[in-house]
């Protein structure tokens, strides 16, 4: 399979975080993608780096005023103390209801605040260079489908699809998957589908799309009432305006069934496969697995394989975007267990 990888990811390499209270390392670290790339390597898969600008797509899926706070964070941070460029900025105030957001602070951040749905993703020297670098290589990978290729993967990290039209969180500052969608809607495709079935519900990307008609949204998660991201991806939210009936959402309880999962997926298939749409975007989160220390579903490594063959058999264009994951010496495996699961079809 065509596979673009992020020849920067590494500039993305935050030392800890705060996980139910404590101070702790990374889940998200660079050998996330590393192990990714290994396993795409020994399978076969020739590893090219990105050759599109992201640019135009951003554009169109994040707001301005985000983007320009994303390419100057680090910056900013340092122009208040060099010593800075030693600690990590966590905000620690957001607008929440009746708070105005209209208003860019000038406080640094409350600015990393007004921007940030959590504290959940911590901002590194390198994050704007290596996000970026990830978006130019889905938008790659799009426009290799939109030139006919049956299917192209982007082997990214940071993942993206909880960063929203201008706010980060859940580990995302750019979201590859919107990117995606929209590089493949810019390239001529009147209809696109972004199936997410990452074990934690896409709010970013449901949020970009949920007022447009041309992008359909279908996510498989675990319940929003105890799985973050907690405030989004309950099954009454369809969209709005033109977007209304264009997002769908398929929540399972928290230890739901290898069986329930699949059922789900094949509710999700039926809903792209009746919607006419163009052309696929899968939000390959890999957090499904058995192991993964921070999700509660229990797909073996097998049944990645399984995900890879029922895609094919939707006969659709595909871009794969490397989403969660956070067993990371599993999760190579378990992703090129999906792409050749969908090649083998």
């Amino acid at each position: 399979m065509i596979t673009f990888h992020n020849p920067l990811h590494h500039l993305h390499a935050p030392a800890y975080e705060f996980f139910r209270g404590d101070r702790v390392p990374c889940f998200e670290k660079p050998a996330r993608a590393d192990y990714v790339e290994t396993r795409l390597t020994e399978r076969g898969h020739a590893l090219r780096v990105p050759d599109q600008d992201s640019a135009s797509a951003l554009a169109r899926v994040h707001a301005p005023r985000y983007l320009q706070f994303l390419t100057t964070a680090w910056s900013q941070w340092l122009a208040l103390d060099p010593a800075n460029a030693g600690v990590q900025p966590f905000p620690s105030v957001w607008p929440v209801r009746s708070l105005r957001s209209d208003i860019e602070p000038d406080n640094f951040i409350a600015r990393l605040g007004l921007y940030s749905m959590d504290n959940g993703s911590p901002l590194a020297a390198g994050t704007w260079q290596a996000a970026k670098a990830g978006a130019d290589a889905a938008a790659s990978a799009a426009v290799r489908v939109a030139g006919g290729a049956r299917a192209a993967f982007c082997c990214t990290r940071p993942p993206g699809h909880h960063a929203g039209p201008d706010f980060m969180g859940g580990y995302c500052f750019l979201n590859n998957a919107a990117v995606a969608a929209q590089t493949l809607r810019n390239q001529g495709a009147a209809r696109v589908a972004v199936l997410d079935v990452d074990y934690h519900h896409g709010n970013g990307t449901q949020s970009i799309f949920y007022d447009r008609a041309d992008v359909l949204f279908v996510s498989i998660h675990g319940d929003p009432r105890t799985e973050y991201p907690f405030y989004l991806g309950h099954a009454d939210e369809t969209g709005e305006g033109v977007g209304a009936g264009f997002n769908r959402n398929l929540p399972l309880a928290a230890g739901s069934s290898v069986v329930a999962w699949f059922d789900a997926l094949e509710q999700a298939c039926a809903c792209i496969a009746a919607d006419g749409v163009d052309a696929l975007v899968v939000s390959l989160g890999l957090d499904t697995y058995e192991g993964d220390p921070i999700s509660r579903f229990a797909l073996a490594s097998s049944d990645f394989l399984r995900l890879g063959e029922r895609l094919a058999r939707l006969g659709m264009p595909t871009v794969f975007v490397l989403e969660g994951g956070y067993a990371a010496a599993e999760l190579g495996t378990n992703a090129v267990n999906v792409l050749d699961g969908f090649e083998q079809a």
